[in-house]
């Protein structure tokens, strides 16, 4: 199943119709009731409705995913509009900041299976619902170190994305993978997941020696930039190693460093000497990387109360705030627990 999300910019009344179609068709697909996919219907026309009525307008970017045993679909609905000083009093039912019956965002609560959002004042809102086949269904409990969170866009008018990732997991620590095919579409897409391949089946735990792996086995494409970055967790350690413009930063507490990555083009050029880049591994570190598809300009430090988030909703708010829109786009949020 597809991991990228299909993205609507909305400023026009006249797409709620259509896109609350869309996703319940999806919803249906996916083998939900009737019943259930009527509950969708209820939340996509709030979260639509909402983004109108409240900030003039905004993005909404869905995908169905499988979960370990049952299906679901995610929903983040992002805007900047005027923002909200206190989110726990607006999830309350019959709070209205006009004169609705103020049910909105207590009913998508009660509907889905998650709902997460965070607001700032005159900066906006970022929102994010899971809504499983079966309301019934309890998020599994998380049993690895890395609670991680990937949102993933396709360029505008493609099928397929040029972006790629991969995360593996062990009892000795994790690997994650981001790499960018060049350009877009197809050819682009071909390029990664070839990359992936290689990763995926790799016994190799040094990202040097598996960029070098991957390099040898993609040349038949067109090529692409990566990052490799590995925790053991026996040596308390990352190790982090790149080619090309992936952007990896990682947070601890407020402080954070960018890790450049090499100048390179894996399977046609990268440099004879490489060398990882090592930083210790501690509890409550935040790891991002992205793809070029969105801006690197920004900083954690000025979204108030960010760190407390999920990697989801940190990842959706650098998204709203960065997204170019020029070409694929995939953002990686991990949080050490």
């Amino acid at each position: 199943m597809d991991n990228t999300f299909s993205t609507y910019k909305i400023d026009d009344r006249s797409l709620i119709a259509f896109i609350k179609r869309e996703i319940h068709n999806l919803a249906l697909q996916l083998g939900f009731t009737p019943h259930r996919a009527a509950e969708t219907d209820i939340i996509v026309a709030e979260l639509t409705s909402n983004l109108m009525k409240f900030a003039n307008g905004g993005e909404l970017l869905y995908r169905a995913h499988l979960n370990r045993e049952y299906n679901e679909i995610e929903i983040y609905c992002l805007d900047k509009g005027v923002g909200f000083d206190n989110v726990a009093k607006i999830m309350n039912d019959g709070y209205s900041s006009t004169n609705t019956l103020g049910h909105g965002l207590g009913s998508i609560k009660r509907l889905s299976n998650e709902f997460q959002i965070y607001s700032i004042k005159n900066w906006g809102c970022v929102q994010y619902v899971r809504i499983c086949e079966k309301p019934e269904i309890q998020l599994p409990p998380l049993k690895s170190s890395l609670n991680f969170t990937t949102i993933a866009v396709n360029y505008p008018g493609e099928k397929l994305c040029g972006d790629g990732y991969y995360i593996k997991q062990n009892s000795k620590g994790f690997q994650i993978f981001v790499g960018d095919g060049l350009g877009h579409g197809e050819s682009a897409n071909e390029a990664v997941e070839s990359a992936i391949k290689v990763f995926r089946q790799s016994l190799e735990t040094n990202p040097i020696e598996i960029l070098k792996d991957i390099h040898s086995k993609v040349k038949k494409t067109r090529g692409l930039v990566a990052t490799i970055a590995t925790v053991d967790y026996k040596s308390e350690l990352w190790n982090i190693c790149g080619i090309g413009n992936i952007n990896t930063r990682i947070y601890n507490g407020l402080e954070n460093k960018t890790y450049t990555p090499y100048n390179g083009i894996i399977g046609h050029n990268i440099p004879r000497t490489l060398n990882n880049t090592i930083v210790p591994y501690k509890k409550h570190q935040i790891i991002i990387m992205h793809s070029d598809g969105l801006r690197t300009r920004w900083n954690l430090n000025d979204l108030n109360g960010v760190f407390k988030q999920s990697p989801g909703i940190i990842a959706s708010a650098i998204y709203k705030e960065n997204i170019r829109g020029t070409d694929d786009a995939t953002i990686l949020v991990g949080k050490i627990n």
